[in-house]
């Protein structure tokens, strides 16, 4: 589904609740009918007290007197009045059959609309750049595909067919008061246009704070969801106190703006008491005068403050409409925001090629804004091969492999990399990805079985296969060894496991893809110096026909590469074997020493 957010606001949620157009109809139709009805219903009584207790001729509306004559006339009537009590009670169920009716299709087609904008909203988001996600705060996103979600489906349900409603009821209001008696239609309108007046003020200010306190929420959930992801580590600093107190102090903001809010909706609505009190007097004083001279029956009189009781509420429920519709357009715009970011797109004539694995890079540099972190970086790597990467924080390591995945899209001007003879620039990027396997430092585990977790790259793996990378990551007797095996669920982002146990599964994960170009960012930080090696002499058996780069603050782990790359502020140092930077004496040389020096210690 490809909605038209550049459009506008409603026409983003017209086409979210496309292919609902019957329902709507059928909606629509009741609500009118169920309106209908409620206003008959006071012209029943009317007639019955004017004509059929009374001795006034009927004469309108036609339907009714034709009706009455149909039944045998008023004084039949007159003798049968359970038959006008039935009549009245019959209206009613039958309004409020119709009233069930059109609610029950405005919460399905409010459902389906909130459905539908989940759905896309997450589509979108699965499709966006990794800088936008970068950029975004994981709460105010979650936030956006929620509560704005559920507060388009509430205005919907709750406040779009009202407004339908008001209308209808306004609009038969007007015809048929009108029709019984002009001046008591006027007294009965005196004040609705400074309702309707008083209501559009104060709700065009109060939407400026509903946007504040939508914009407080999602700052509150980012706080929120950063201490829940981030618990070991404020658990192991004592940080339980701080992080109380930063997310109290956003709590009270947002509580603060819903306190005004409040305060501005009781004002709201203890003034359009006193106001629908005023109008309610002054249909009943020129009411008591006409009728003393003759001029206004009791029955008329007993419909006129009817319709002007039936008014008053959805008149004054226009403002909290439009209070809701700001909220809702805000909403809109937010989500709109997400729907709106520029997804990663393939050209059309986007190649898959056969990927074995190797890989060049030629004169590439990068930059995040202004800030330049690769500076003409090139080197080769073939199947069968390692690359190592060697530099200090911020000398741009993993920016490179970033570069590779296609994580960040490489600018014409900054170089090329080349994958089998083609620049990537020109290769799909699902393809690309597939044929790459990736392992951080910092891996995401899924709230899932370890089994799960392994088989994420290939989820038809048989479980032998799953073992065999998890026993070439190390990890397979410390799954074996949990009671429920590769079938223990592991807590949220692998919590209930140790750093380097993470590590190992995530790098069992990658190993079960497949695929022909490894790329291990500083991996096995986490892992002691025995284990690092067992598992670096099993990779060395498993990879043998794929292109291997591995990134590694330890010299130890990077000597036995085929090539070692040595960046130093976003520029290759040095670059080859083992052998060749120790005879050179050069950065590799004074770093690999050091650490040899203190290993020793």
């Amino acid at each position: 589904m490809d909605l038209p957010w550049t459009k506008g606001r409603f026409a983003l949620l017209l086409a979210a609740a496309k292919g609902r157009g019957f329902r709507f109809g059928v909606c629509v139709l009741a609500m009118l009918l169920a309106v209908s009805l409620q206003f008959f219903t006071p012209q029943i009584i009317r007639v019955t007290i004017d004509s059929i207790i009374g001795l006034e001729v009927i004469s309108k509306p036609a339907a009714l007197a034709r009706l009455i004559d149909a039944l045998g006339g008023a004084a039949a009537l007159r003798e049968r009045l359970w038959v006008c009590v039935l009549a009245v009670a019959g209206a009613a169920a039958l309004a409020q059959s119709f009233g069930a009716l059109y609610r029950y299709f405005g919460l399905e087609i409010s459902e389906y609309l909130a459905k539908r904008l989940r759905d896309e909203c997450y589509r979108h988001i699965q499709s966006l750049p990794y800088q936008w996600h970068v950029s975004c705060q994981t709460g105010d996103i979650i936030q956006r595909c929620t509560s704005d979600v559920d507060t388009i489906r509430n205005f919907f349900h709750n406040h779009f067919i009202e407004l339908i409603r008001i209308t209808a009821i306004i609009t038969a209001a007007l015809a048929v008061m009108f029709s019984m008696d002009a001046t008591m239609t006027l007294a009965s309108l005196s004040l609705i246009p400074l309702i309707v007046l008083f209501s559009f003020i104060y709700f065009k200010r109060i939407a400026k704070q509903f946007a504040k306190a939508d914009e407080a929420e999602g700052v509150m959930q980012a706080v929120s969801q950063e201490n829940y992801t981030g618990v070991r580590v404020v658990r192991a600093f004592g940080r339980e106190r701080y992080e109380t107190d930063r997310f109290s102090e956003k709590v009270k903001v947002y509580s603060d703006l819903w306190i005004r809010i409040g305060k501005m909706l009781g004002t709201f609505w203890g003034l359009g008491d006193i106001l629908a009190g005023f109008q309610m007097t002054a249909v009943i004083t020129a009411g008591i005068f006409l009728c003393a001279d003759g001029t206004l029956t009791p029955g008329t009189f007993f419909a006129f403050f009817t319709y002007c009781g039936m008014m008053i509420w959805p008149v004054r429920q226009l403002g909290r409409i439009i209070a809701e519709f700001s909220k809702t357009t805000v909403s809109a715009g937010r989500i709109r925001d997400i729907l709106s970011a520029g997804p990663e797109q393939d050209p059309p004539d986007a190649l898959t090629p056969e990927i074995r694995g190797h890989v060049a890079f030629d004169r590439v540099s990068f930059s995040y804004g202004d800030t330049e972190v690769l500076r003409d970086v090139s080197f080769t790597l073939k199947p069968g091969k390692t690359l190592a990467i060697l530099g200090g924080t911020g000398s741009g390591k993993s920016t490179l492999v970033h570069l590779l995945c296609r994580l960040y899209d490489l600018p014409e001007e900054g170089g090329r990399i080349i994958v089998d003879g083609v620049d990537i620039r020109k290769i799909a990027r699902g393809h690309l990805r597939r044929h790459v396997g990736l392992c951080l430092q910092e891996p995401f585990l899924f709230s899932k079985t370890l089994r799960e977790n392994i088989a994420a790259t290939r989820p038809a793996a048989a479980l032998d296969e799953l073992r065999s990378a998890a026993g070439t990551a190390c990890v397979d007797e410390a799954i074996t060894d949990f009671a429920d095996g590769y079938e223990t669920i592991v807590g949220e982002r692998g919590v209930t496991l140790s750093g380097g146990q993470k590590q190992r599964v995530a790098m069992a994960r990658m190993l079960v893809s497949g695929a022909p170009i490894l790329i291990f960012d500083d991996s096995l930080s986490a892992v002691d110096t025995e284990t690092d090696a067992k598992i670096r002499a099993a990779l060395r058996e498993r990879t043998r026909d794929a292109a291997v780069i591995i990134i590694s603050h330890r010299a130890s782990t990077l000597m036995q590469a085929d090539e070692i790359l040595v960046l130093r502020d976003g520029a290759v140092e040095e670059i080859g074997s083992h052998e060749e930077l120790m005879a050179r004496g050069g950065s590799y040389r004074r770093i690999f020493d050091l650490q040899a020096e203190m290993e020793e210690e």
